[in-house]
């Protein structure tokens, strides 16, 4: 019997078709939002999906595998798993998000969209100017000491490319002394995992901790940085600034919609992106060749790639 599939919500869906190219096994597919997906899961054996919640568990009669097609699990409730059910995750994104990590600190430290927009408008905001006072020098990345909070595939990634711009990298790992890590790195990435640990680890008296000349990129979760003392911490300079690909709130329907409590939006030394840092022409193929080869494995009752314990 053809294994039946299942992608569930927006994400998952783009991942289909780069899925099907890969597949060796006939399936039969169905696609839709998470909440329309769950009458049809009586009979689905793979369930490609960011979020599982109770009512997909309890509709779900023969399900063998969830497969979260990113590498976050904090919308999985694993508590409604049916009994025998296999979770597993998909990586790919790390070469895209570290590249992203060092191209955001290069255009933060020389706010590459300021000029940009002030030489459109004709204004030379550099030395060339006439009359004008020459601007400070840009710093540069040689020389910079690097903080990396979370040192898996994508903390690794970036630290191979920081050194490559001569940086120095400080990874914490879990038991080392955080405080260091803030108080040291000219520029702090995030890139751990969501959970009840690192919810909240962020907060004003750590921000307070860090240079004043220092920059935060978070490409993690946005919750793991408290928002109120992120925005205060930007809004007053106690840091010189961040980019953000990571956020606080996320469209639910169609138009446009902010995506912070707080206005970050007005606020110059803020680098804003809508959580793209990992979408790559690299991270989709390598996703969907590894959900397509989990496929194959549930269909042959063979555990999957990168399962979850």
């Amino acid at each position: 019997m053809n294994p039946r599939v299942a992608f569930a919500g927006t994400f998952s869906a783009t991942l289909e078709q780069p899925v099907r190219t890969h597949l060796a096994i006939p399936c039969d597919v169905i696609v839709g939002d998470e909440a329309g997906i769950v009458p049809r899961l009586s009979d689905v054996d793979v369930l490609v999906t960011l979020g599982f919640t109770r009512e997909m568990g309890l509709a779900a009669r023969r399900l063998k595998l969830v497969q979260v097609p990113g590498a976050g699990l904090d919308r999985i409730d694993r508590s409604a798993l049916p009994k025998g059910t296999w979770l597993a995750n998909a990586y790919g994104h790390e070469v895209g998000i570290a590249e992203y990590v060092i191209g955001a600190m290069l255009a933060m430290t020389r706010e590459f969209t300021r000029l940009d927009a002030a030489l459109r408008q004709g204004t030379w905001a550099s030395q060339w100017a006439v009359g004008a006072p020459v601007p400070p020098a840009w710093p540069e990345l040689a020389g910079k000491t690097i903080g990396i909070l979370g040192y898996g595939r994508i903390g690794q990634a970036v630290a191979q490319r920081a050194r490559g711009f001569d940086m120095t990298v400080l990874p914490f790992r879990r038991g080392d002394v955080l405080a260091d890590v803030l108080r040291q790195s000219d520029y702090l990435v995030i890139t751990l995992s969501l959970n009840d640990t690192t919810r909240g680890l962020i907060g004003a008296r750590e921000l307070a901790s860090m240079k004043p000349s220092a920059f935060l990129v978070n490409v993690a979760r946005a919750q793991i940085v408290d928002e109120d003392a992120l925005y205060h911490a930007l809004a007053k300079r106690v840091i010189a600034g961040a980019a953000l690909d990571v956020w606080y709130r996320y469209p639910t329907t169609p138009g446009p919609m902010l995506p912070a409590n707080h206005p970050f939006h007005e606020l110059p030394n803020v680098l804003m992106t809508p959580h793209l840092s990992g979408w790559t022409e690299g991270m989709l193929q390598a996703r969907a060749k590894v959900i397509a080869e989990n496929i194959r494995r549930v269909a042959r009752a063979e555990p999957p790639l990168n399962q979850i314990s």
